[in-house]
Parts: C-alpha cells; sequence; structure tokens
C-alpha cells in the first residue's frame, strides 16, 4: 500500500513511464515469488504474503529513490519540516482515501459473515461437501469486480493532476467537460463489463478451475454474477465520482459519499436483506447499494455541474 500510495506523486511531477515503472516492478516481483515461496519452499499463504510485502517494499524504495533523484524539484531537510496548512489540507484528502478503504472492508467483511452464515442454512450448501461453494464463488465474483473497479479507479485517477491544475487556474468549464467524458468513460467501461457477466458468466467462471466443480457450484455462480453485478454501471459510476469530488478538493462530500456506499447501503443491507430472502438476500445487497448510491451521487453530479458553470456552490 505504501507503494502505490506514492505513485500520484511521481504522476503529478509528469513521470507517468516511472510511475508504471514502480507499479509493475512490485507486480512483476508478486508474480515471481510467489510461486517460489508457495512451491518451492512450502510456506503457502504465508509465502503468498511475504511475496506481496516484498513486492510493495521494492516498489516503494525505488519510488523513494526516484523522489530523491527529481530534476525539476529539489528535496532538502527545510522541505521536511511541519507546516500546518499544507499537513491538514493534506490529511484531508488524504483522510477520504483512508476512510474509504476502511469502509470498503467493512462491507466486504459483513458480506462474507452473511454469507458464511447464511449458506450454512441453505439446504443444499449447509450439507458439508458443499458448505465451501458460496464463499469460494463469491470470492471469485469480488475479483472480478476488483479488476473492473481497478481499470475504473485507473481512468479517474489520471484525472486528478489535470483536475488539479485547471481548478487552481480558475478554468472551471475545463474541469466540467473532463468530468462529463470521465462519466462517459467509466459508463462505457461498466457496460461493456455488464455485458461480459450477464452474457459469459460460464467462460468467466472457467477461468477459476470450475471444470469438476458440482452442478450446484455452476449454478450458483452464475447467479451471482448475474445478480451481483447486475447494477455494474452505477458502481463505475459511483466510484468515478468519489474520485473526482477528492480530486476537485471536495474530501467531506467525497468522504460522505464513499461511506454512504459501503457503511450504509454496503452494510446495512448485506444484513438486513437475508433476514428476507436467505442467501440470495446477500447478492441483492449490492445492486440494492449501487441503485440507491447512484440516486445520491446524480444529486452531487448535479450540483457539480452547477458549481462548475458557476451558479451555485457545491
Amino acid at each position: 500500500m505504501f507503494g502505490q500510495a506514492m505513485n500520484p506523486i511521481i504522476r503529478a511531477d509528469g513521470s507517468p513511464k516511472f510511475a508504471m515503472a514502480s507499479t509493475l516492478l512490485g507486480a512483476v516481483l508478486n508474480i515471481i515469488l510467489d510461486p517460489i515461496f508457495i512451491f518451492c519452499f512450502h510456506w503457502g499463504m504465508m509465502g503468498a504474503a511475504v511475496a506481496t510485502v516484498i513486492g510493495q517494499v521494492a516498489t516503494a524504495l525505488l519510488s523513494v529513490w526516484y523522489l530523491l533523484h527529481l530534476k525539476t524539484v529539489k528535496l532538502s531537510g527545510h522541505d521536511l519540516r511541519w507546516n500546518r496548512e499544507i499537513v491538514g489540507r493534506t490529511l484531508s484528502l488524504g483522510m477520504c482515501s483512508f476512510l474509504s478503504q476502511i469502509s470498503l472492508v467493512a462491507s466486504m467483511a459483513a458480506i462474507n459473515n452473511m454469507v458464511r452464515k447464511y449458506g450454512a442454512l441453505d439446504p443444499v450448501f449447509g450439507q458439508e461437501m458443499y458448505a465451501q461453494i458460496p464463499m469460494a464463488v463469491v470470492g471469485i465474483v469480488m475479483k472480478v469486480f476488483q479488476i473492473v473497479i481497478s481499470i475504473v479507479i485507473g481512468m479517474a485517477a489520471g484525472c486528478i493532476p489535470v483536475v488539479g491544475y485547471n481548478m487552481g487556474a480558475g478554468q472551471k468549464e475545463r474541469v466540467r467537460k473532463l468530468f462529463s467524458l470521465l462519466l462517459a468513460c467509466e459508463a462505457a467501461v461498466g457496460l461493456a463489463a455488464l455485458l461480459v457477466v450477464e452474457c459469459l458468466p460460464r467462460q468467466l467462471i472457467g477461468i477459476f478451475g470450475s471444470a469438476n466443480e458440482s452442478v450446484y457450484y455452476t449454478e450458483f455462480a452464475v447467479k451471482a454474477f448475474r445478480v451481483y453485478l447486475c447494477m455494474i454501471v452505477f458502481a463505475c459510476l459511483n466510484k468515478a465520482t468519489f474520485i473526482f469530488l477528492q480530486a476537485m478538493g471536495k474530501a467531506v462530500a467525497s468522504t460522505l459519499l464513499s461511506m454512504i456506499r459501503e457503511i450504509v447501503f454496503g452494510v446495512g443491507f448485506a444484513l438486513l436483506l437475508p433476514l428476507f430472502f436467505g442467501l440470495d438476500g446477500v447478492l441483492y445487497s449490492m445492486p440494492v447499494s449501487d441503485i440507491l448510491t447512484a440516486v445520491v451521487s446524480a444529486c452531487i453530479i448535479v450540483a457539480t455541474y452547477k458549481q462548475l458553470s458557476g451558479r451555485t456552490d457545491l
């Protein structure tokens, strides 16, 4: 995580190639070390964790080295002195990402706990031989969802330095046009993902090696993909709105919107809907949360457009 946190600084300095190289270094090291630690050293899950940490440390060290060798900016001891104003502004924006990640963890924990609890009460998955299917399937669906959201985050994060520069220069019309373009692109990504998960769920399952699994596994996996991710277009737009608001310096609005999505709706519906729909209620919690968050996001988007047009303030 530390290495990932350094990359936005590097991109803001105008060196996207190095940001990509530093990120790839950690990923490549992780890929190489995973089989070595897991199969050669027989470390199992611990080996995978160690490989991940080594990759992140390598990325962080390379990023620090780069920052100390910038040509346009020279860091000195004076730059490391405490500045209350700068620290306050940095923390206000950084806290947004921190709370978003923590709330996401809480939402995923609630979903996993409900899957385990109500899976045990299901007539089929309550049997010992099928008990692991719900957790395995939901884990796969979440991984696919994370891949799509990573694309969304990457596109939105690429707008951060552009938004910051133009907001500082008073070029709000450019920011408004960029926001429109970003939403359109994110919607396209979400639509493409929706077509894949709705039309090709069996092929997605096959990627994760389900050829020898039971029919119950396949049926539940197909249902999970089609139900859990049926509102993925809204999920993409919501995530883009979170990040764009943060880039505009609207840390409070971004944080509140993220907390509403993950804590109020995400955790709330993950706990509530299974009471009425059992295991299926866990799957329903995702699209319901995305729909309601999209309603809130739409209100904020309209207000943001008005602000960028100079008619009102957010």
